[in-house]
């Protein structure tokens, strides 16, 4: 009892055309994903290339130092606080001091109560 070599034979044949086209529809895809990423990497290239321009128009400097001194508020100090010893009074979680006269453009105040 013995199988039937042309049936053998049409289903390695069926197998082999399956892998081929699975592994044709795999090697297309990789070569889209990667002209993809080809495409985002050109267009960041671009918009930093603007950012180059923009800040050199402006006539300030450009890179990632001067990008955080200027959201930090300053240039960086060395140590960890100030010079009295205590936290640097700049930052997220500084306190913000309240004016000393009222301010004038205020003409109505809602309150809420929390529960």
């Amino acid at each position: 009892m013995g199988t039937n070599p042309a049936i053998e034979a049409h289903t390695l044949m069926t197998d082999t055309i399956s892998r081929l086209v699975q592994g044709v529809l795999f090697a297309m895809l990789a070569v889209i994903g990667m002209g993809m990423a080809l495409v985002f990497m050109i267009s960041t290239a671009i918009a930093v290339g603007v950012l180059y321009i923009v800040a050199r128009v402006r006539g300030k400097p450009f890179g990632v130092r001067a990008y955080w001194d200027q959201r930090r508020g300053g240039p960086k100090k060395p140590g960890f606080g100030d010079a009295a010893g205590g936290f640097a009074a700049k930052g997220p979680f500084a306190r913000q001091s309240t004016p000393k006269t009222p301010r004038k453009d205020i003409i109505d105040v809602e309150v809420r109560e929390v529960q």
